[in-house]
C-alpha cells in the first residue's frame, strides 16, 4: 500500500449494533405487547397488581425454559419435564404432609428430579435414541410411574403457609413482590454465565454447532449431554417445588400445561432450533411474553381460545425477527428484497 493511500474506516450501523444485543428483538416485542394492552385494558395494565401476578406465575415455566434453552443449544430436546415436575412435586408434598419435612423434602425432590434427568441422559446417549423420541417416551414412563406411586390422588399441604421455607421461596417481599421472581432472575443470571462464560457452555455450543468439530477439539460428547439432561432434571424439579409451595397443592397432571408454552418461550427467545446458539435473555423475555398474552387477552375481553392464535403469531414474528438479525439471508423474503435493491 502506498504512503498516500487513504483507507476509509467502515462505520457500523448503530441500529444493527443495537439489535445484535442478546434478547433485544424479544424485549421489543414484549414492550410493544405491554403498550398494546395498556391501551386495550388500561384498568389492569396501568396498575401494579397484574405485574405482581406475572412475577408469581412466570418463575416455574421460566426456570424450566432456562434448562431447555441449554438443551436446545446442544441440538437436543427434552419433552419429559412435565412428568419430572409432577414426580418431584409429589415427593415434596408427600414428605411434607406425611413426615412434616421441609428442607429435607426439598432436597429429596431436587434429588429425584436430578436422578430422572440423569436417566434421561443415559437413555439418549447410551441407547442412541434421538432425544425427542427418548424424552417423549420418558415423559410417559415417569408420568405413569408417579400416577402409580401417588394413586392419582391430590396432595394438599395448606400447613406450609407461614413456614420459613414458604417465606424464603415464594413469600412476598415488602408484602408485594413475589420472592420466586428474584430466585428466577438469579438463576437466569447464573445460567447465562454458564452458557456464555463457562467451559460447559462452550462445549454445549460446539456440540450444537457441529458434532464433528466437537469431537475434533476433544469434547466428551456423551458426558456433556448426560450433564446437560441431569441439569434439566434438577431445574424441572426446582420449578415443581416452587409451583407446589405457591399453590400448596400437588395434583397428578401438574406441569402438563407447561409443555407447549415452555417450548414456545425457548424459540420465541431466539434460541436456534438447529442448535449451536442459545439466548438466555431472550428466553426470559419470551416467558414474560407468553404470560402477558394470556393475561392481556382476558383483560381485554378477548375470548380465551384466541390465546394460542396470538402466541402462534408472536412465535412466528419473533423467530423471523431473530433470524433476520442473526442472518438475514436465511429469510427468503429479506434476501430477495436485498438482492433487488443491489441491482
Amino acid at each position: 500500500m502506498s504512503a498516500g493511500a487513504h483507507v476509509t474506516p467502515t462505520r457500523s450501523n448503530p441500529v444493527a449494533s443495537f439489535f445484535k444485543i442478546e434478547g433485544t428483538a424479544t424485549a421489543l416485542v414484549f414492550v410493544v405487547l405491554i403498550v398494546v394492552f395498556m391501551l386495550t385494558a388500561p384498568r389492569a395494565f396501568l396498575g401494579y397488581r397484574v405485574y405482581m401476578s406475572f412475577m408469581a406465575s412466570v418463575p416455574p415455566p421460566l426456570i424450566i425454559a432456562l434448562g431447555l434453552t441449554l438443551v436446545a443449544t446442544a441440538g437436543e430436546m427434552d419433552l419429559s419435564f412435565p412428568s419430572v415436575i409432577a414426580f418431584a412435586s409429589y415427593v415434596f408434598a408427600f414428605l411434607f404432609q406425611q413426615y412434616d419435612m421441609t428442607w429435607l423434602a426439598l432436597i429429596a425432590a431436587l434429588a429425584t428430579g436430578t436422578v430422572m434427568g440423569f436417566v434421561n441422559g443415559l437413555v439418549v446417549t447410551k441407547l442412541g435414541i434421538p432425544s425427542m423420541i427418548a424424552t417423549l417416551a420418558m415423559m410417559f414412563l415417569w408420568g405413569g410411574l408417579v400416577t402409580v406411586v401417588s394413586n392419582g390422588v391430590t396432595v394438599a399441604i395448606p400447613d406450609i403457609d407461614g413456614t420459613l421455607i414458604q417465606a424464603i421461596m415464594v413469600g412476598r417481599i415488602g408484602g408485594i413482590v413475589p420472592a420466586q421472581m428474584l430466585w428466577a432472575i438469579a438463576l437466569s443470571i447464573l445460567v447465562w454465565h454458564l452458557l456464555n462464560r463457562h467451559r460447559f457452555g462452550e462445549n454445549i455450543l460446539f456440540i450444537g454447532d457441529s458434532l464433528k468439530v466437537a469431537k475434533v477439539v476433544g469434547i466428551q460428547i456423551d458426558r456433556e449431554k448426560i450433564k446437560l439432561f441431569t441439569l434439566m432434571g434438577f431445574l424441572s424439579a426446582l420449578a415443581g417445588v416452587f409451583l407446589t409451595v405457591e399453590t400448596t397443592t400437588y395434583f397428578n397432571q401438574q406441569g402438563q400445561g407447561y409443555l407447549l408454552t415452555v417450548i414456545a418461550a425457548v424459540f420465541i427467545g431466539g434460541t436456534s432450533i438447529f442448535g449451536g446458539s442459545g439466548k438466555i435473555v431472550g428466553t426470559v423475555f419470551a416467558s414474560l411474553i407468553v404470560a402477558v398474552i394470556e393475561a392481556g387477552l382476558v383483560a381485554s375481553g378477548v375470548q380465551g381460545f384466541w390465546t394460542r392464535v396470538f402466541i402462534g403469531l408472536v412465535f412466528i414474528i419473533s423467530v423471523v425477527m431473530n433470524t433476520a438479525i442473526e442472518d438475514p439471508d436465511k429469510v427468503p423474503l429479506i434476501k430477495s428484497v436485498r438482492s433487488r435493491l443491489r441491482q
